[in-house]
């Protein structure tokens, strides 16, 4: 059963311009994970833009809730590449007062816009 579904969109060049003017926004949006590759150089821009939409669009899968701290969602990599949602805190706790059992997230970057959806199912 769909619990709900989220979609959001960011402007890259947008996103990134807020990131330069005040850096301590990155550590208010992501956890480390997000933020740094395996590699430990930082993500880019367009990557860092689709995470904060797949957060958004997993604010609305949720009803938009007020309280739901950003670090408390993580959007991981899997082996295979297929992005997902690691919940933790706030957004554990309102996800299992609606009864959601699982995740799925697509996103997406072209043409200066980096966009995400979020299904919630229970």
């Amino acid at each position: 059963m769909i619990v709900g579904v989220g979609i959001d969109v960011a402007e890259i060049e947008r996103f990134d311009a807020a990131l330069r003017r005040t850096p301590q926004m990155a550590e208010r949006l992501f956890v480390e994970r997000e933020l740094y590759l395996p590699s430990g150089e930082r993500r880019g821009a367009a990557s860092l833009a689709a995470r904060f939409a797949a957060k958004e669009a997993l604010a609305k899968a949720l009803g938009a809730p007020p309280g739901l701290l950003w670090t408390d969602a993580e959007v991981v990599t899997g082996e295979n590449g297929r992005p997902g949602l690691e919940v933790t805190g706030t957004v554990a706790a309102c996800a299992e007062r609606l009864g959601v059992r699982s995740w799925h997230v697509s996103l997406s970057h072209d043409a200066g816009v980096a966009s995400a959806v979020v299904v919630a199912e229970g």
